[in-house]
């Protein structure tokens, strides 16, 4: 109950986050939401480190949000936190960079999606499967659009499937597959090091107004998946899922 759901080490201006509660699918509970946004705000700082990489263990990335706290309450945590920091990853001054080796799901592509750089280890899969339960990704869409286009994500979304590191290499979700992805990145971090602060401030603000895309879809995003989760049908199916693992249409 009491442990940590991040590990962060800083060096040499790289500060790495690693999510730390496999147990769970490294799930985005409400805890771990709130020490990442702490990360971020050191990272966003002026004399906070410019790089931010993020993992989570060998297995799982990320399985994305918290079915386990949404069995147990009669209502839903508040999206919006979630959605700052994808925005904060996305647009913040600093590169973000996930390292995603395992199963990254719905939620867990959402943060993957909104870094700036994804590596992958062919391990690597990404799966939208919120439809199962009667929910959609509206706070994960507007970072994978950005990234793979309308169709892919639209795809993605109603396939409910998973697909391997390779076809998200081909999609554009991952910018690099390698066996061990710990090689790739320090290859990557070579260059990324020589890249000043006021630089990456001022290009990635350009960048964010030049889309526009998270900041213009964030209201619609929040409001939909506030209504998905607060239907008691909804809710209903995850309680069941979660105590009998017996999906919506099982008997």
């Amino acid at each position: 109950m009491n442990r940590q759901p991040i590990e962060v080490t800083t060096s040499d201006g790289v500060c790495t986050v690693r999510l730390c509660l496999p147990d769970t699918g490294n799930v985005l509970n409400a805890r771990l939401i709130e020490e990442l946004g702490r990360v971020v705000a050191e990272c966003e700082a002026a004399d906070g480190p410019s790089i931010l990489v993020l993992s989570g263990t060998a297995e799982v990335f990320c399985a994305g949000g918290d079915f386990q706290a949404v069995a147990a309450s009669d209502s839903a945590d508040d999206p919006g936190p979630l959605y700052d920091v994808w925005r904060r990853l996305a647009e913040g001054p600093f590169i973000s960079v996930a390292m995603v080796r395992g199963r990254a799901n719905a939620g867990g592509v959402g943060l993957a999606a909104a870094c700036d750089i994804v590596l992958a280890d062919s391990t690597a899969s990404f799966a939208l499967s919120e439809l199962l339960f009667g929910l959609f990704p509206a706070c994960v869409l507007p970072f994978l659009i950005r990234r793979v286009g309308w169709q892919k994500a639209h795809y993605l979304t109603l396939s409910t499937q998973p697909i391997t590191a390779a076809q998200a290499l081909s999609w554009g979700l991952v910018d690099g597959v390698e066996d061990p992805v710990e090689g790739l990145l320090r290859k990557h971090l070579l260059r990324l090091r020589r890249l000043g602060k006021p630089g990456i401030l001022r290009y990635k603000a350009y960048m964010a107004k030049m889309s526009g895309l998270l900041e213009q879809a964030q209201p619609e995003a929040l409001t939909a998946n506030r209504a998905m989760f607060g239907d008691p049908r909804v809710r209903a199916d995850i309680r069941r899922y979660v105590t009998e693992m017996k999906f919506p249409w099982e008997a």
